[in-house]
């Protein structure tokens, strides 16, 4: 992406849900240097609670959470009328096919895996629309 496309681009705000307080501050130090607005999430509780007062257009989602799987909490975040809009991106260890096939079924948009290369996230994030 070059700087003048940066330019016409919004800020999109985004949902850190990464229980590995380590991995949430990397993720939230990249995509804040990018100009995004965030939030993190260290649970599934938390993200429900923040989502619906944050309205992120993207959630960057760990799968294996404590409390709730991250796959239920995709499909709870689809279940409001401004989830099914946002992009959902798992960020997590699991890469098997079996797992890909699961986040598809949860409504997950794309599955990276950790540690997420910087520039593919980035042009993921190029991709979604800031407004319904």
């Amino acid at each position: 992406m070059t700087a003048q496309d940066d330019t016409l681009n919004k800020t999109l705000r985004i949902l850190i849900v990464e229980d590995n307080p380590d991995v949430a501050n990397m993720l939230n130090m990249l995509v804040s240097e990018w100009g995004e607005e965030t939030q993190v999430a260290y649970d599934p509780p938390a993200a429900l609670s923040l989502a619906l007062k944050f309205r992120p257009h993207v959630v960057l989602l760990d799968i294996g959470l404590p409390k709730m799987h991250g796959y239920a909490l995709a499909r709870k975040l689809r279940e409001t009328e401004w989830g099914r809009r946002m992009t959902i991106i798992a960020v997590t260890g699991w890469g098997q096919e079996a797992d890909r096939q699961q986040s598809r079924a949860a409504g997950i948009n794309h599955h990276l895996l950790k540690p997420v290369d910087p520039d593919v996230l980035h042009d993921l994030l190029a991709t979604v629309p800031t407004e319904a």
